[in-house]
């Protein structure tokens, strides 16, 4: 599940995003000139991006440095990462990509430690759940809903009882139908994962990101072909979509 995806722009469409269950804000700093209304994220904050094969985007994992372009690979959380660096550079972030292709969320908590508490982030941003299900369907993973939930819910609670004050942003997972990989077969089981994904972040008073939404909107201007080849990880101009839609859920 390698993503061979880059960076362009959407024009044209009309995004009308909101957030569902916004995390309270305490002890931000006030907005600053050139903050463009992320006041959810502090001085030397640092931002981890956590998911699977549309997070990874090929970086390299090496290094694994902050604010590297290589480390990041060309997918949304790169795009998300140069945009936030240039609007808040007085704000001296580091930011992190961890994305694992194939990942599904046991996998996650696998490698926790390393991957997240050890870096301590101030905001962490998680995208899983598409290989829950694949995974499943192809035979390959014996994983269930309940698992997928029982698991994210664990992993989520790991992670607040050693960071109390860890921002959570919960994105939902997606799909397109009429692609070569997803057709409409798909739809009613892995409705179940976003419908988990979306309660939990109301759980936990995350920031939802609604990405099937936004998906769904865009299909409405040019096919799903356009904005995903196999209905599940995203072209270029998928890719700038998604990191709008996680921007503009930021800020509401």
């Amino acid at each position: 599940m390698n993503a061979g995806i880059g960076a362009a722009s959407v024009t044209g469409l009309p995004f009308m995003l909101g957030s569902c269950g916004n995390a309270a804000k305490s002890g931000e700093s006030e907005e600053e000139p050139g903050g463009f209304g992320y006041e959810i994220i502090s001085q030397q904050d640092i931002i981890l991006f956590q998911g699977d094969s549309i997070t990874d985007a090929g970086r390299e994992k090496k290094n694994e440095l902050p604010n590297n372009a290589r480390s990041f690979g060309p997918g949304y959380a790169n795009i998300i990462a140069a945009k936030l660096l240039n609007d808040l550079a007085a704000k001296d972030l580091s930011i992190y990509n961890r994305g694992i292709s194939g990942n599904k969320i046991f996998q996650l908590d696998e490698r926790w430690q390393k991957d997240c508490l050890d870096l301590k982030p101030d905001l962490l941003s998680i995208l899983i759940g598409v290989n829950d299900y694949w995974h499943f369907r192809n035979g390959k993973y014996d994983g269930t809903p309940e698992i997928y939930e029982n698991d994210y819910r664990n992993l989520l609670n790991r992670t607040l009882s050693e960071l109390p004050d860890i921002k959570l942003v919960l994105c939902e997972p997606f799909i397109l139908t009429g692609t070569t990989a997803v057709d409409d077969s798909w739809l009613e089981p892995f409705s179940q994962y976003k419908e988990i994904a979306a309660r939990l972040a109301g759980e936990f008073e995350a920031i939802w990101v609604p990405f099937q939404s936004a998906f769904d909107d865009a299909t409405e201007i040019a096919p799903a072909s356009h904005w995903t080849h196999d209905g599940v990880h995203p072209s270029m101009a998928g890719c700038e979509l998604m990191a709008e839609t996680w921007l503009n859920a930021l800020q509401s």
